[in-house]
Protein backbone atom coordinates (compact mmCIF):
# COMPACT_ATOMS: atom_id res chain seq x y z
CA UNK A 1 0.00 0.00 0.00
CA UNK A 2 1.66 3.32 -1.07
CA UNK A 3 1.63 5.86 1.34
CA UNK A 4 -1.17 9.15 0.84
CA UNK A 5 0.51 11.25 3.48
CA UNK A 6 1.32 14.56 2.32
CA UNK A 7 4.78 14.24 3.56
CA UNK A 8 5.81 10.70 3.89
CA UNK A 9 8.54 9.80 7.27
CA UNK A 10 12.06 10.04 6.24
CA UNK A 11 13.05 6.26 5.11
CA UNK A 12 16.92 5.27 6.36
CA UNK A 13 19.27 2.30 5.76
CA UNK A 14 20.49 0.41 8.52
CA UNK A 15 24.02 1.67 9.86
CA UNK A 16 23.71 4.99 7.21
CA UNK A 17 24.46 7.82 8.93
CA UNK A 18 21.28 10.38 8.13
CA UNK A 19 21.34 13.97 9.64
CA UNK A 20 18.38 15.88 11.05
CA UNK A 21 18.91 19.99 11.65
CA UNK A 22 17.89 22.13 14.33
CA UNK A 23 17.63 25.91 14.48
CA UNK A 24 18.13 27.87 17.40
CA UNK A 25 15.22 30.63 17.92
CA UNK A 26 17.79 33.09 19.25
CA UNK A 27 21.68 33.80 19.26
CA UNK A 28 23.74 32.66 22.31
CA UNK A 29 27.45 34.02 23.25
CA UNK A 30 29.20 30.44 22.11
CA UNK A 31 27.21 28.05 21.10
CA UNK A 32 30.18 25.74 21.42
CA UNK A 33 30.74 25.85 24.95
CA UNK A 34 27.02 27.65 26.63
CA UNK A 35 24.79 24.83 25.24
CA UNK A 36 24.32 20.71 25.20
CA UNK A 37 22.30 19.66 22.84
CA UNK A 38 20.38 15.84 22.07
CA UNK A 39 18.12 13.87 20.24
CA UNK A 40 16.66 10.55 22.09
CA UNK A 41 15.66 7.98 19.88
CA UNK A 42 13.13 5.58 20.56
CA UNK A 43 12.91 2.30 18.35
CA UNK A 44 9.75 -0.02 18.26
CA UNK A 45 11.56 -2.35 19.67
CA UNK A 46 11.74 -0.28 22.93
CA UNK A 47 15.51 0.21 22.07
CA UNK A 48 16.58 3.59 22.99
CA UNK A 49 19.79 5.71 21.45
CA UNK A 50 21.16 9.23 22.76
CA UNK A 51 23.32 11.28 20.26
CA UNK A 52 24.25 14.47 21.26
CA UNK A 53 24.19 17.39 18.50
CA UNK A 54 26.69 19.63 17.63
CA UNK A 55 27.15 23.25 16.95
CA UNK A 56 27.68 24.14 13.18
CA UNK A 57 27.89 27.58 12.65
CA UNK A 58 25.24 31.04 12.85
CA UNK A 59 22.09 29.07 14.90
CA UNK A 60 22.38 25.60 13.67
CA UNK A 61 22.82 22.48 15.15
CA UNK A 62 22.93 18.86 13.71
CA UNK A 63 22.02 15.48 15.08
CA UNK A 64 23.56 12.23 13.45
CA UNK A 65 22.01 9.22 13.73
CA UNK A 66 22.11 5.48 12.53
CA UNK A 67 19.99 2.57 13.42
CA UNK A 68 21.45 -0.23 14.33
CA UNK A 69 18.20 -2.23 14.05
CA UNK A 70 17.21 -3.64 10.26
CA UNK A 71 13.83 -2.65 9.82
CA UNK A 72 11.00 -0.49 11.64
CA UNK A 73 10.48 2.53 13.16
CA UNK A 74 12.38 5.15 14.93
CA UNK A 75 10.48 8.14 17.03
CA UNK A 76 13.13 11.20 18.31
CA UNK A 77 13.12 14.19 20.50
CA UNK A 78 15.15 16.75 21.35
CA UNK A 79 16.23 18.41 24.43
CA UNK A 80 18.73 21.26 25.49
CA UNK A 81 20.43 22.85 28.06
CA UNK A 82 18.99 25.83 27.67
CA UNK A 83 15.66 27.02 26.84
CA UNK A 84 15.46 27.54 22.87
CA UNK A 85 12.46 26.37 21.57
CA UNK A 86 14.09 25.64 18.01
CA UNK A 87 16.44 23.71 19.90
CA UNK A 88 14.26 21.73 22.36
CA UNK A 89 11.22 19.59 22.22
CA UNK A 90 11.59 19.12 18.49
CA UNK A 91 10.57 15.26 17.00
CA UNK A 92 10.04 13.43 14.02
CA UNK A 93 10.02 9.65 12.70
CA UNK A 94 12.01 7.43 10.93
CA UNK A 95 11.59 4.32 9.06
CA UNK A 96 14.24 1.65 8.55
CA UNK A 97 14.25 -0.25 5.33
CA UNK A 98 16.88 -2.44 4.52
CA UNK A 99 19.27 -1.84 1.12
CA UNK A 100 19.38 -4.22 -1.32
CA UNK A 101 23.04 -5.13 -2.60
CA UNK A 102 25.30 -3.25 -0.51
CA UNK A 103 28.87 -3.82 -0.54
CA UNK A 104 30.25 -1.94 2.50
CA UNK A 105 30.84 -4.17 5.57
CA UNK A 106 29.87 -1.68 7.93
CA UNK A 107 26.46 -1.17 5.79
CA UNK A 108 26.03 -5.03 5.67
CA UNK A 109 27.74 -6.09 9.82
CA UNK A 110 27.53 -2.81 11.45
CA UNK A 111 30.34 -0.69 13.21
CA UNK A 112 33.30 -2.24 14.85
CA UNK A 113 32.86 -2.67 18.19
CA UNK A 114 34.98 -5.21 21.08
CA UNK A 115 34.65 -9.12 21.08
CA UNK A 116 33.15 -11.17 23.96
CA UNK A 117 36.58 -11.42 25.01
CA UNK A 118 37.94 -7.91 24.59
CA UNK A 119 40.81 -9.05 22.41
CA UNK A 120 40.04 -7.93 19.63
CA UNK A 121 36.91 -6.52 17.01
CA UNK A 122 34.30 -7.39 15.43
CA UNK A 123 31.03 -5.87 13.99
CA UNK A 124 27.65 -5.32 15.43
CA UNK A 125 26.54 -8.66 14.20
CA UNK A 126 29.92 -10.80 15.68
CA UNK A 127 31.83 -10.84 12.15
CA UNK A 128 35.59 -10.53 12.79
CA UNK A 129 37.51 -7.44 12.22
CA UNK A 130 41.11 -6.57 12.18
CA UNK A 131 42.33 -3.42 12.36
CA UNK A 132 44.86 -2.20 9.44
CA UNK A 133 45.95 0.99 10.06
CA UNK A 134 48.03 3.93 8.71
CA UNK A 135 49.89 6.81 10.78
CA UNK A 136 48.45 9.73 8.73
CA UNK A 137 48.57 12.54 11.67
CA UNK A 138 48.62 15.80 9.92
CA UNK A 139 45.89 14.97 7.13
CA UNK A 140 42.82 16.41 8.97
CA UNK A 141 44.85 20.01 8.20
CA UNK A 142 47.32 20.11 6.06
CA UNK A 143 45.73 17.76 3.43
CA UNK A 144 43.11 18.58 0.24
CA UNK A 145 39.87 16.76 -0.85
CA UNK A 146 41.98 15.53 -4.15
CA UNK A 147 45.01 14.54 -1.94
CA UNK A 148 42.93 12.37 0.28
CA UNK A 149 41.33 10.55 -2.53
CA UNK A 150 44.94 9.87 -4.02
CA UNK A 151 45.82 8.69 -0.71
CA UNK A 152 42.59 6.55 0.52
CA UNK A 153 42.69 4.92 -3.01
CA UNK A 154 46.36 4.17 -2.59
CA UNK A 155 45.81 2.34 0.81
CA UNK A 156 42.28 1.16 -0.14
CA UNK A 157 44.36 -1.05 -2.80
CA UNK A 158 46.51 -1.91 -0.35
CA UNK A 159 44.42 -3.30 2.15
CA UNK A 160 44.28 -0.73 5.23
CA UNK A 161 41.15 0.03 6.94
CA UNK A 162 41.87 2.85 8.95
CA UNK A 163 43.77 5.83 9.18
CA UNK A 164 45.03 7.73 12.73
CA UNK A 165 44.42 11.02 12.87
CA UNK A 166 45.51 14.09 15.03
CA UNK A 167 42.00 15.76 14.49
CA UNK A 168 43.55 19.35 15.10
CA UNK A 169 46.54 20.79 14.36
CA UNK A 170 47.90 20.50 18.25
CA UNK A 171 50.99 22.34 18.51
CA UNK A 172 50.52 25.93 20.07
CA UNK A 173 53.63 27.52 18.93
CA UNK A 174 53.02 26.29 15.37
CA UNK A 175 52.81 29.40 12.86
CA UNK A 176 52.29 29.81 9.40
CA UNK A 177 49.87 30.49 6.48
CA UNK A 178 45.70 29.35 6.56
CA UNK A 179 46.63 27.25 3.48
CA UNK A 180 46.44 23.69 2.95
CA UNK A 181 48.83 24.25 -0.38
CA UNK A 182 51.30 26.58 0.99
CA UNK A 183 54.52 25.87 2.54
CA UNK A 184 53.97 25.17 6.15
CA UNK A 185 50.79 25.94 6.08
CA UNK A 186 47.90 24.58 7.89
CA UNK A 187 44.27 24.72 8.66
CA UNK A 188 42.95 25.89 12.19
CA UNK A 189 40.36 23.85 14.54
CA UNK A 190 39.99 26.55 17.64
CA UNK A 191 41.25 30.01 17.22
CA UNK A 192 42.04 29.91 20.63
CA UNK A 193 44.00 26.59 20.71
CA UNK A 194 47.71 28.85 20.69
CA UNK A 195 46.60 30.16 24.14
CA UNK A 196 46.17 26.86 25.56
CA UNK A 197 42.30 26.19 25.14
CA UNK A 198 39.61 25.01 22.74
CA UNK A 199 36.82 27.11 23.19
CA UNK A 200 36.77 29.06 19.94
CA UNK A 201 35.55 26.42 17.56
CA UNK A 202 35.72 27.25 14.10
CA UNK A 203 32.54 25.24 11.90
CA UNK A 204 34.18 25.82 8.49
CA UNK A 205 37.38 23.68 9.69
CA UNK A 206 35.55 21.26 10.50
CA UNK A 207 32.47 21.17 7.75
CA UNK A 208 36.07 20.69 5.54
CA UNK A 209 36.98 17.67 7.99
CA UNK A 210 33.32 15.99 7.11
CA UNK A 211 34.44 16.37 3.67
CA UNK A 212 38.07 14.26 3.93
CA UNK A 213 36.66 11.76 6.33
CA UNK A 214 33.89 11.05 4.37
CA UNK A 215 36.42 10.49 1.54
CA UNK A 216 38.26 7.76 3.98
CA UNK A 217 35.23 6.35 4.70
CA UNK A 218 34.08 6.03 1.04
CA UNK A 219 37.12 4.07 0.73
CA UNK A 220 36.69 1.43 3.53
CA UNK A 221 39.08 3.30 5.85
CA UNK A 222 37.86 4.29 9.25
CA UNK A 223 38.90 7.65 11.03
CA UNK A 224 40.52 6.90 14.33
CA UNK A 225 39.75 10.31 16.11
CA UNK A 226 42.81 11.83 18.18
CA UNK A 227 41.28 15.09 20.10
CA UNK A 228 45.16 16.59 21.36
CA UNK A 229 48.21 15.19 21.37
CA UNK A 230 49.88 15.05 24.55
CA UNK A 231 53.76 14.42 23.12
CA UNK A 232 55.81 15.44 19.75
CA UNK A 233 52.57 17.14 18.18
CA UNK A 234 53.55 17.96 14.50
CA UNK A 235 56.74 20.20 15.17
CA UNK A 236 57.23 19.50 18.42
CA UNK A 237 56.23 22.98 19.43
CA UNK A 238 54.32 22.87 22.89
CA UNK A 239 51.38 20.86 22.27
CA UNK A 240 48.36 21.62 23.43
CA UNK A 241 46.74 18.14 24.93
CA UNK A 242 48.55 18.51 29.07
CA UNK A 243 47.39 22.09 29.17
CA UNK A 244 43.90 22.41 28.00
CA UNK A 245 41.53 22.43 31.23
CA UNK A 246 39.98 18.89 30.95
CA UNK A 247 36.58 20.24 31.09
CA UNK A 248 37.41 21.69 27.69
CA UNK A 249 39.19 18.56 26.28
CA UNK A 250 35.92 16.39 27.37
CA UNK A 251 33.45 18.69 25.49
CA UNK A 252 36.00 18.68 22.65
CA UNK A 253 35.67 14.57 22.75
CA UNK A 254 31.67 14.81 22.85
CA UNK A 255 31.51 17.14 19.93
CA UNK A 256 33.94 14.51 18.24
CA UNK A 257 31.58 11.68 19.12
CA UNK A 258 28.23 14.31 17.94
CA UNK A 259 30.24 15.07 14.39
CA UNK A 260 31.49 12.00 13.78
CA UNK A 261 29.90 8.97 16.00
CA UNK A 262 27.04 7.94 13.71
CA UNK A 263 29.78 5.98 11.03
CA UNK A 264 32.64 3.81 12.05
CA UNK A 265 34.77 5.64 13.86
CA UNK A 266 37.30 4.64 16.49
CA UNK A 267 38.50 7.17 19.48
CA UNK A 268 41.98 7.68 20.27
CA UNK A 269 41.38 9.66 23.74
CA UNK A 270 44.65 10.04 24.48
CA UNK A 271 48.21 10.28 22.15
CA UNK A 272 51.85 9.87 22.85
CA UNK A 273 51.34 10.47 26.88
CA UNK A 274 51.93 8.45 30.10
CA UNK A 275 47.87 7.87 29.81
CA UNK A 276 47.31 9.34 33.54
CA UNK A 277 46.68 13.08 32.03
CA UNK A 278 43.71 14.57 33.28
CA UNK A 279 42.53 15.09 30.05
CA UNK A 280 42.59 11.54 28.71
CA UNK A 281 40.09 10.46 31.41
CA UNK A 282 37.72 13.58 31.39
CA UNK A 283 37.93 12.62 27.66
CA UNK A 284 37.35 9.05 27.76
CA UNK A 285 34.70 9.41 30.30
CA UNK A 286 32.76 11.67 27.97
CA UNK A 287 33.20 9.17 24.95
CA UNK A 288 31.74 6.64 27.13
CA UNK A 289 28.27 8.66 28.48
CA UNK A 290 27.59 9.29 25.09
CA UNK A 291 28.51 7.14 22.52
CA UNK A 292 25.88 4.52 22.83
CA UNK A 293 26.97 2.74 19.62
CA UNK A 294 30.04 1.67 22.02
CA UNK A 295 32.77 1.93 18.83
CA UNK A 296 36.15 1.83 19.96
CA UNK A 297 37.94 4.05 22.73
CA UNK A 298 41.46 3.75 24.04
CA UNK A 299 45.00 5.33 24.40
CA UNK A 300 47.96 5.48 22.33
CA UNK A 301 51.22 5.82 24.62
CA UNK A 302 54.70 7.17 24.31
CA UNK A 303 57.81 4.43 23.85
CA UNK A 304 58.44 5.37 27.74
CA UNK A 305 55.29 4.73 29.21
CA UNK A 306 53.79 1.58 31.98
CA UNK A 307 50.99 1.63 29.08
CA UNK A 308 48.22 0.25 31.22
CA UNK A 309 46.26 3.88 32.26
CA UNK A 310 42.77 3.52 33.25
CA UNK A 311 42.74 -0.52 32.82
CA UNK A 312 40.04 -1.16 35.04
CA UNK A 313 37.61 1.86 33.17
CA UNK A 314 34.92 0.51 31.37
CA UNK A 315 35.14 3.49 28.54
CA UNK A 316 38.53 2.29 28.14
CA UNK A 317 38.71 -0.87 25.29
CA UNK A 318 42.48 -1.02 23.96
CA UNK A 319 45.74 -0.11 25.28
CA UNK A 320 48.45 1.10 22.13
CA UNK A 321 51.81 0.82 22.45
CA UNK A 322 54.52 2.96 20.69
CA UNK A 323 58.19 1.14 20.49
CA UNK A 324 59.70 4.44 19.21
CA UNK A 325 61.65 5.14 15.80
CA UNK A 326 64.95 3.75 16.24
CA UNK A 327 64.54 0.48 13.71
CA UNK A 328 64.35 -2.06 16.47
CA UNK A 329 61.05 -4.62 17.14
CA UNK A 330 59.90 -4.59 20.92
CA UNK A 331 57.52 -7.12 20.41
CA UNK A 332 57.51 -7.98 24.47
CA UNK A 333 55.94 -4.25 24.70
CA UNK A 334 53.20 -5.86 23.48
CA UNK A 335 53.16 -8.79 24.99
CA UNK A 336 53.58 -7.14 28.48
CA UNK A 337 50.49 -5.48 27.52
CA UNK A 338 48.13 -8.36 27.24
CA UNK A 339 48.83 -9.75 30.00
CA UNK A 340 47.46 -6.68 31.61
CA UNK A 341 43.90 -7.38 33.59
CA UNK A 342 41.44 -6.72 33.20
CA UNK A 343 41.57 -7.67 29.61
CA UNK A 344 42.07 -5.23 26.96
CA UNK A 345 42.34 -4.97 23.28
CA UNK A 346 46.36 -4.35 22.55
CA UNK A 347 48.15 -2.98 19.44
CA UNK A 348 51.64 -1.39 18.46
CA UNK A 349 50.02 1.50 17.00
CA UNK A 350 53.75 3.28 16.18
CA UNK A 351 56.54 0.74 15.33
CA UNK A 352 59.19 3.10 13.38
CA UNK A 353 58.19 4.99 10.39
CA UNK A 354 59.84 3.53 7.45
CA UNK A 355 62.58 5.72 6.23
CA UNK A 356 62.29 7.99 9.26
CA UNK A 357 65.82 9.88 9.70
CA UNK A 358 68.20 7.90 7.18
CA UNK A 359 67.42 5.76 3.61
CA UNK A 360 66.55 2.36 5.02
CA UNK A 361 65.38 2.47 8.50
CA UNK A 362 62.93 0.26 9.45
CA UNK A 363 62.61 -0.25 5.38
CA UNK A 364 60.80 -2.89 3.04
CA UNK A 365 60.14 -6.18 4.28
CA UNK A 366 61.42 -5.37 8.08
CA UNK A 367 58.22 -3.72 7.57
CA UNK A 368 55.98 -6.64 7.27
CA UNK A 369 58.07 -8.70 9.93
CA UNK A 370 57.17 -6.15 12.42
CA UNK A 371 53.75 -6.42 11.94
CA UNK A 372 53.72 -9.72 12.37
CA UNK A 373 55.27 -9.81 15.13
CA UNK A 374 53.19 -7.68 16.85
CA UNK A 375 50.24 -9.34 15.45
CA UNK A 376 51.09 -13.02 17.10
CA UNK A 377 52.73 -11.02 20.53
CA UNK A 378 48.93 -10.34 21.33
CA UNK A 379 48.25 -7.75 19.28
CA UNK A 380 45.36 -9.09 18.11
CA UNK A 381 43.08 -6.20 18.03
CA UNK A 382 45.14 -5.43 14.33
CA UNK A 383 48.29 -3.83 12.82
CA UNK A 384 49.28 -0.35 12.20
CA UNK A 385 52.03 1.06 9.51
CA UNK A 386 53.80 4.86 9.25
CA UNK A 387 55.94 6.63 6.99
CA UNK A 388 58.16 9.46 7.59
CA UNK A 389 57.41 12.48 5.33
CA UNK A 390 53.79 11.23 5.31
CA UNK A 391 52.29 11.36 8.89
CA UNK A 392 53.32 15.17 8.93
CA UNK A 393 51.92 15.14 5.39
CA UNK A 394 55.08 17.15 4.05
CA UNK A 395 53.39 18.84 1.27
CA UNK A 396 56.75 18.23 -0.79
CA UNK A 397 60.69 17.02 -0.61
CA UNK A 398 61.96 20.22 -0.13
CA UNK A 399 59.32 21.82 2.63
CA UNK A 400 61.24 23.38 5.14
CA UNK A 401 60.26 23.27 8.84
CA UNK A 402 60.18 20.36 9.97
CA UNK A 403 62.14 18.07 12.45
CA UNK A 404 64.96 16.09 9.82
CA UNK A 405 65.07 12.85 12.35
CA UNK A 406 61.15 12.01 11.79
CA UNK A 407 61.57 13.06 7.82
CA UNK A 408 62.53 10.74 4.71
CA UNK A 409 65.30 11.79 2.48
CA UNK A 410 63.82 13.44 -0.62
CA UNK A 411 60.37 12.73 -0.20
CA UNK A 412 57.03 14.34 0.87
CA UNK A 413 53.82 12.63 1.86
CA UNK A 414 53.18 11.54 -2.28
CA UNK A 415 56.84 9.98 -2.49
CA UNK A 416 56.23 8.12 0.63
CA UNK A 417 52.46 6.93 0.11
CA UNK A 418 55.09 4.29 -2.47
CA UNK A 419 57.48 3.20 0.21
CA UNK A 420 57.60 -0.63 0.27
CA UNK A 421 56.96 -1.08 3.29
CA UNK A 422 53.43 -0.39 3.53
CA UNK A 423 52.47 -2.86 1.16
CA UNK A 424 53.45 -5.85 3.09
CA UNK A 425 51.06 -4.24 6.26
CA UNK A 426 48.07 -3.63 4.26
CA UNK A 427 48.53 -7.70 2.85
CA UNK A 428 48.00 -8.84 6.15
CA UNK A 429 43.85 -7.41 5.77
CA UNK A 430 43.69 -10.11 2.67
CA UNK A 431 45.62 -12.48 4.03
CA UNK A 432 43.77 -13.28 6.76
CA UNK A 433 40.46 -11.75 5.27
CA UNK A 434 36.99 -14.23 6.18
CA UNK A 435 38.88 -15.80 9.14
CA UNK A 436 37.44 -16.97 12.41
CA UNK A 437 39.52 -14.13 14.32
CA UNK A 438 37.66 -13.58 17.49
CA UNK A 439 39.74 -13.24 20.48
CA UNK A 440 42.77 -15.37 19.13
CA UNK A 441 45.53 -15.60 21.83
CA UNK A 442 49.00 -16.33 22.00
CA UNK A 443 49.64 -20.10 21.45
CA UNK A 444 53.45 -21.17 21.97
CA UNK A 445 52.54 -24.68 23.11
CA UNK A 446 50.31 -26.07 20.28
CA UNK A 447 53.62 -26.25 18.05
CA UNK A 448 57.32 -25.69 17.69
CA UNK A 449 56.33 -22.02 16.87
CA UNK A 450 57.54 -19.11 19.15
CA UNK A 451 54.84 -16.54 17.17
CA UNK A 452 51.90 -18.02 17.39
CA UNK A 453 48.04 -17.45 17.68
CA UNK A 454 44.90 -19.75 18.07
CA UNK A 455 41.21 -20.21 18.38
CA UNK A 456 41.19 -22.98 20.32
CA UNK A 457 40.54 -26.24 17.85
CA UNK A 458 39.03 -23.80 15.10
CA UNK A 459 42.29 -21.67 14.19
CA UNK A 460 45.90 -22.03 14.02
CA UNK A 461 47.86 -19.10 13.02
CA UNK A 462 52.25 -19.04 12.84
CA UNK A 463 54.50 -16.78 11.48
CA UNK A 464 58.01 -17.97 10.92
CA UNK A 465 60.82 -15.41 9.44
CA UNK A 466 62.36 -18.08 8.28
CA UNK A 467 59.74 -21.21 7.30
CA UNK A 468 60.53 -24.58 7.66
CA UNK A 469 58.03 -26.93 8.93
CA UNK A 470 55.65 -26.56 11.30
CA UNK A 471 55.98 -29.43 14.15
CA UNK A 472 52.25 -29.84 15.67
CA UNK A 473 53.10 -30.83 19.62
CA UNK A 474 49.29 -30.38 20.62
CA UNK A 475 47.06 -32.14 18.14
CA UNK A 476 43.97 -31.70 19.56
CA UNK A 477 43.69 -27.80 19.09
CA UNK A 478 45.86 -27.32 15.38
CA UNK A 479 43.05 -28.70 12.70
CA UNK A 480 44.36 -30.82 9.98
CA UNK A 481 43.44 -28.52 6.76
CA UNK A 482 46.31 -25.80 6.27
CA UNK A 483 47.83 -23.06 3.63
CA UNK A 484 51.47 -21.96 3.46
CA UNK A 485 51.93 -18.40 2.48
CA UNK A 486 54.29 -15.86 1.45
CA UNK A 487 53.70 -12.70 3.29
CA UNK A 488 55.48 -10.81 1.38
CA UNK A 489 53.33 -11.36 -1.86
CA UNK A 490 49.85 -12.47 -0.17
CA UNK A 491 50.74 -15.96 -2.80
CA UNK A 492 49.39 -19.39 -0.93
CA UNK A 493 52.70 -21.61 -1.85
CA UNK A 494 51.33 -24.81 -0.42
CA UNK A 495 48.23 -26.17 0.34
CA UNK A 496 46.43 -29.78 1.94
CA UNK A 497 45.33 -31.75 4.58
CA UNK A 498 47.69 -33.32 7.04
CA UNK A 499 47.21 -37.27 6.78
CA UNK A 500 47.61 -37.28 10.77
CA UNK A 501 47.77 -35.35 13.96
CA UNK A 502 51.34 -36.20 14.11
CA UNK A 503 52.16 -34.70 10.42
CA UNK A 504 54.10 -31.07 10.22
CA UNK A 505 52.65 -28.97 8.07
CA UNK A 506 55.52 -28.85 5.41
CA UNK A 507 57.49 -25.98 4.06
CA UNK A 508 61.44 -26.39 2.88
CA UNK A 509 62.27 -23.34 4.91
CA UNK A 510 64.84 -20.31 4.07
CA UNK A 511 61.69 -17.89 3.27
CA UNK A 512 59.29 -15.86 5.60
CA UNK A 513 55.86 -17.87 5.78
CA UNK A 514 52.78 -17.90 6.97
CA UNK A 515 50.61 -21.14 7.81
CA UNK A 516 47.23 -20.86 8.22
CA UNK A 517 45.58 -24.23 9.92
CA UNK A 518 41.86 -23.78 10.02
CA UNK A 519 38.67 -26.32 9.57
CA UNK A 520 35.85 -24.19 8.93
CA UNK A 521 33.63 -27.18 10.14
CA UNK A 522 34.46 -26.27 13.43
CA UNK A 523 34.07 -22.61 13.32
Amino acid sequence: MSDTRPEADPVVAPWRQTEITLTGTRDHANPYTDLDVWAEFTHDSGTVLRRPAFWDGGRVWKVRFASPEADGRWTWRSGSSVADEGLSEQGGTLVVRPAVDDANSFHRHGFWRMSPGRRSLVHADGTPALLVGDTAWALPWRATEEQVTEYAADRRAKGFNAALLMSVQPDMDARGPRDRTADEGFDVGFEDLPTGHITALNPAYFQYLDRLIGILRDHGIVPVLQPLFHGFGWKGLRVAGPVVPPQEYARYCRYLVARYGAAPAVYLVGADGEGHEPQIAAGGAEVGHWDDYGQPCGIHYRPHADNSAHQSESWLHFQWCQTGHMGGHVQERVADMWRNTPAKAVANAEPTYENTGRPGRAAGWWQGHEAWSNLCAGGTMGVVYGAASLWQWRLHPAEPGHEEFFLAKDAGWREALDFEGSHHVGLISRILDGLPLTDMRPDWRSALAPRGLSVPGVLYLWYAEEGGPLFVTDPENVPLPYRVIDPRTGETVREGVRATDADPVPDEGGAPRVYICHDPSRS
